[in-house]
């Protein structure tokens, strides 16, 4: 039975390819497919498009004029929302993560794109970061006051709305693979939205575990906080299924790659997305697809049959990240 979606705005150029990489492959010792997330367009890509057509189309249901987020400075959700908010003739107020919000970082990536449509930026620190919710509350009363009518899209885009996103993207990725090989789709997770979408949508659409497998390589905090979080999203979905749990389900939390921490990088990882680039032409970004691809190889390392006899590797973006990075890149050129 198909799935019956609620209503989105066409922001992603979807599907997105799956392709082959036979290099890849030989390299690893398993069949490994990437799932082209990256181009869901130029400036407006990434995996937070998905989410955004369907959290977009309800601030459009309620004339809304204003979107307001969070995430750190360089955050791939906040230029995407921004950019999604300037194509459909609305405004963008961005809560950026910094560490001395007095001295913002330079205008470079993400940030640069930001400023081009004309996100307005405020700039908060980690501590203040914490409690993002009473600043949404905080900010969206000023714009009321204002006049303007807010939007509120969560960190990540990363809520049951959001999440239908990724119920398309799993639905998709099913008319793609060919042949009947045991799957496993390996992602980073840094908010849970996107998560929290592919096992909804392996729910809905009755796959069976044993064959379609889900591995989410976290990139911040650990497997506990995300067990959490997914089931928060699944709980708040209409068509919730039951909670989440990894030990009979789709979905399993791979811990232990979040190296230094959120956004910063070490430099095994980076030679890791150095030398896909130059094995494939494919282009990683060192905070999520980077660090999630790193400990997919990790993991393979340690036990080639890990994933079964076929990875599908999401690719969600984010090469604007790349750029701030470029000196520490610098030596592994």
């Amino acid at each position: 039975m198909p799935i019956s979606y609620p209503d989105r705005v066409e922001l992603a150029n979807i599907p997105t390819p799956l392709q082959h990489l036979a290099r890849t492959s030989e390299h690893l010792g398993v069949e490994v497919f990437i799932k082209r997330d990256d181009l869901t367009g130029s400036g407006l890509s990434g995996n937070k498009v998905r989410k955004l057509e369907f959290l977009m189309a309800e601030a459009r249901e309620l004339s809304a004029d204003t979107v307001i987020t969070c995430g750190g400075e360089q955050s791939n959700h906040c230029r995407a929302t921004a950019l999604a908010a300037a194509k459909l003739g609305m405004s963008s107020l961005l809560l950026l993560r910094t560490k001395d919000p007095q001295n913002p970082p330079a205008l470079t990536g993400n940030i640069l794109l930001d400023r081009l449509v004309g996100a307005e930026i405020v700039w908060i620190s980690h501590e203040d970061y914490r409690r993002r919710g009473e600043l949404f509350i905080e900010h969206a009363a000023r714009l009321r006051r204002e006049g303007k009518n807010p939007y509120v899209v969560p960190e990540g885009g990363s809520n049951a709305r959001g999440a239908w996103g990724y119920v398309r993207c799993m639905e998709e990725l099913t008319d793609q693979l060919p042949g009947d090989a045991s799957t496993t789709v390996v992602h980073a997770c840094g908010s849970g939205g996107t998560s929290a979408g592919l096992l909804l949508g392996a729910r809905m659409l009755n796959l069976n575990p044993e064959q379609w497998r889900l591995a989410a390589i976290n990139v911040c905090d650990d497997a506990a906080y995300f067990e959490t979080v997914i089931n928060r999203i699944i709980g708040n979905f209409p068509e919730a299924t039951g909670e989440f749990n990894q030990a009979d389900d789709h979905l399993e939390i791979v811990d232990g790659y979040v190296g230094r921490g959120y956004a910063k990088s070490q430099p095994e990882e980076l030679t890791c997305l150095r030398d896909l680039a130059r094995r494939e032409a494919i282009v990683l970004d060192p905070v999520y697809s980077g660090k999630a691809f790193f400990g997919m190889t990790q993991q393979l390392a340690a036990s080639p049959d890990r994933f079964g006899s076929r990875i599908v590797f999401l690719h969600t973006g984010g090469i604007f990240g790349l750029f701030p990075a470029a000196d520490q890149l610098a030596p592994l050129l």
